[in-house]
């Protein structure tokens, strides 16, 4: 079995700079920096890379000290179950603010993992955080380095201190364990997208077999996108819970921590394969699911609806599964080559299916046909349904080629320069999918002019 890679955790009170630390060390932007204590909630790991040593480092919510989160008391839960997991804590405190007695009771609770320790003081860039900085060592652990976090001052001093301490055990680990059996296929990204509360946190949770993610009943509890890597038979994919995705005019009501959540969810739908759009099974499809899965769609991604919590609603009976299923189609009818599902996270019903339709989806996007086996079919098609389009001129599809996978994308070369008709393109993006088996995704279409047809009217 591989062993995991050294897990670094970042804890402190909040707003004392752990997430922009976060993002310092991982050089990326994927923890939500606001000035509101408490913004950070879920617990955000990524792996790092320094002087050639890989390890996890994890973001956790702020623990202890004042908060007017209801959710603190979970966020401190998970910032526990983090701890306790960890090789080596990053203790942060506040320079400017000093030693204050938050900081001692996180150092209690340090203490009693056993887990080496290193106090970063952050905000050193203030020359008011100077005088109180010595106040720190009275925690009782070292070293005791400064750093100020948003200007990456100290930090390289603290990525070599953290090296130093995993680095043999890091080592020792790797001698001693065997290698790894390879995985089949390529990395999947499989966003879990939709509106706020629907369970797609819980669905994360069981999809990983863990509490990795918080969930409550508080609509909008997951701000921040967590990435967790879930292997399946030989397979591995990269699930990515997202904040809830609003309306901009909500959003704009919801306040800066919601307005820089949906950038976040958004920037991880871009850089996924499939987006699971989870929808509520007693609401059933709404305007917003549809602008969600639009987006879906606009950025090429494989998709499949999940319909959770479909165990308050199926004993409805067999009727409703047909009529709600007819409904969604209706409402997501842009969506019509995406696969419908209905899923409990609570109870794990038919979860299981759901990571069998990512597989099937993720290798569908992939595939590519061979021009010569394109060109046949294209031949059979139109011999039977020759092209239309909106122009009075007759349009011959005289070649074919597949220029793009993950969405598959097609270029038909035509007589003349033209758009298909809308309901003809339709016909052959489904003529398409069911031919080569395209499940789950979009596909896309270009029409050109031959050519030397266009050079001849330059000419003339």
């Amino acid at each position: 079995m591989q062993k995991r890679s050294p897990a670094v955790v970042l804890v402190g009170r909040p707003n004392v700079g752990k997430s922009t630390l976060f993002n310092r060390i991982t050089s990326s932007r994927r923890a939500i920096v606001t000035a509101t204590p408490g913004t950070t909630r879920d617990v955000i790991t990524q792996t790092v890379a320094w002087r050639g040593v890989t390890f996890q480092t994890t973001d956790t919510g702020g623990m202890f000290g004042a908060s007017q989160d209801p959710l603190h008391d979970l966020v401190v839960v998970n910032g526990r179950r983090a701890i306790e997991s960890a090789d080596l804590i990053v203790f942060v405190v506040d320079g400017r603010e000093g030693k204050v007695p938050s900081d001692d009771e996180i150092a209690q609770e340090v203490r009693r993992s056993s887990v080496p320790v290193i106090v970063a003081i952050n905000k050193m860039d203030d020359r008011r955080a100077r005088d109180g900085s010595m106040d720190f060592y009275q925690l009782g652990f070292e070293p005791v380095m400064e750093v100020s976090a948003e200007h990456g001052q100290g930090v390289g001093e603290l990525l070599d201190e953290v090296v130093k301490r995993i680095a043999p055990r890091s080592a020792g680990a790797a001698a001693a364990e065997p290698k790894p059996a390879p995985v089949e296929s390529d990395e999947v990204g499989v966003a879990i997208v939709g509106r706020p509360n629907v369970g797609k946190s819980s669905l994360v949770n069981r999809l990983l077999h863990e509490e990795r993610v918080l969930v409550s009943e508080t609509p909008g509890t997951t701000r921040d996108a967590i990435d967790a890597v879930l292997r399946w038979h030989r397979r591995q994919f990269r699930i990515v819970d997202t904040a809830g995705i609003r309306r901009p005019g909500r959003v704009a009501r919801g306040g800066q921590v919601e307005v820089v959540s949906v950038l976040v969810a958004r920037r991880a739908l871009e850089r996924a394969d499939i987006a699971v759009i989870v929808i509520d099974a007693i609401e059933g499809a709404t305007d917003q699911d549809a602008a969600i899965a639009g987006e879906a769609d606009r950025v090429g991604r494989g998709i499949i609806i999940a319909a959770n919590k479909w165990d308050l609603v199926k004993a409805r009976g067999p009727d409703f599964s047909k009529q709600f299923d007819e409904e969604v189609r209706r409402k997501l009818k842009f969506l019509d080559y995406a696969p419908v599902l209905h899923i409990s996270a609570s109870t794990g019903e038919r979860t299981p299916k759901l990571l069998e339709m990512i597989d099937r989806v993720g290798e569908a996007r992939k595939r590519r046909v061979p021009t010569g086996e394109l060109n046949k079919f294209i031949e059979a098609v139109t011999a039977v349904h020759p092209p239309a389009s909106p122009g009075k001129k007759e349009v011959r599809i005289l070649y074919a080629v597949q220029v793009g996978i993950a969405p598959p994308s097609f270029v038909f070369f035509t007589n003349v320069a033209t758009t298909f008709h809308f309901s003809y393109e339709r016909f052959l993006v489904n003529q398409l999918r069911e031919s080569f088996g395209f499940f789950g995704s979009p596909i896309r279409i270009e029409v050109r002019a031959r050519e030397r047809r266009r050079k001849a009217r330059a000419k003339s």
